[in-house]
């Protein structure tokens, strides 16, 4: 019972919850899920990596092309707690901060949307330059860093003078901390972390293209929600219709009742319509002009 009641719990909150926090327990019931997986593999000596790679997004083509759902999976997946610790902490302050602008639906769209970007913006790079070659086949990407770059960098475009208070430092204005946080993926670009980093670019761009592009009129998630509403659709309990009731008995005779009082009226209107062309309004009795004023309002 106690285990139900908490899953119930749960699954209440998800569905009350806003998009940040759908987001954030999406992350974290596939990394538990993950591990929980990985954990039964390891301990009957299977290999667990290579069931992981199916989810996390290969740099080298050949290998995507087999499994093209790793564009999206990748992004719901971290190599460790402080990895998603990390996402999911920037995920909720600057989500917040990102629905006092935009809407719930744009936040939704472009976590996917700078996931998307980032992850081809990776593979891109492993493949054309020179510098990755020794590196493409056997790199793996995974992490939401993309997703949630792409939501800082969108509020830094529409907000850039927006104050963050940061520890140890104090008030630092949203233009400063995004230029920071590119330069700062730049410099790192031939580190080992460089295809996350090269992905951090990715959705630094989605970010700057919605927000510029919301600002026109052209709003970039939009075909990412319509993909995403109707897949929902499709799995989500299609309502029950209502039962039909069926009458018996004097059913038939009160559609005659009811079909001849209409008729009856409309024959009434008809007549007092009649005498109004030919009389004038103030030819009318108190009664016709109540009868008349109550079938206009029908």
């Amino acid at each position: 019972m106690a285990a139900g009641g908490f899953i119930t719990d749960l699954r209440q909150k998800f569905r009350q919850g806003d998009i940040v926090t759908r987001l954030i327990f999406l992350n974290v019931g596939a990394f538990l899920l993950v591990s929980l997986v990985s954990l039964f593999l390891t301990l009957f000596r299977w290999n667990a990596y290579a069931w992981l790679h199916w989810l996390e997004l290969p740099a080298w083509v050949s290998a995507f092309v087999r499994q093209p759902w790793s564009l999206i999976t990748y992004m719901f997946m971290h190599a460790g707690l402080l990895h998603l610790l990390f996402n999911m902490l920037w995920l909720y302050w600057f989500g917040r901060l990102f629905l006092n602008i935009f809407s719930s639906k744009h936040l939704r769209g472009l976590y996917v949307l700078g996931g998307i970007c980032g992850g081809l913006l990776y593979m891109i790079a492993y493949n054309v330059f020179p510098y990755f070659e020794d590196a493409v086949f056997g790199s793996y990407l995974l992490g939401a860093s993309a997703s949630v770059l792409a939501i800082v960098i969108a509020t830094a475009v529409r907000e850039p003078d927006y104050q963050v208070q940061l520890l140890f430092i104090g008030g630092v204005r949203l233009k400063y901390m995004a230029l920071f946080m590119i330069v700062l993926d730049l410099m790192f670009l031939t580190a080992e972390n460089a295809g996350g980093h090269i992905a951090h670019l990715g959705g630094a761009l989605a970010g700057w293209w919605f927000a510029s592009g919301l600002q026109r009129g052209h709003d970039a998630t939009r075909w990412i929600n319509r993909v995403i509403d109707f897949i929902g659709g499709r799995w989500s309990p299609k309502p029950r219709k209502p039962k039909m009731k069926v009458h018996y008995g004097g059913g038939r005779q009160q559609d005659y009742d009811f079909n001849a009082r209409k008729k009856a009226q409309a024959a009434e209107v008809d007549r007092i319509l009649d005498k109004l062309r030919k009389s004038g309004y103030g030819s009318l009795t108190d009664e016709e002009k109540k009868s008349l004023f109550d079938a206009s309002k029908k």
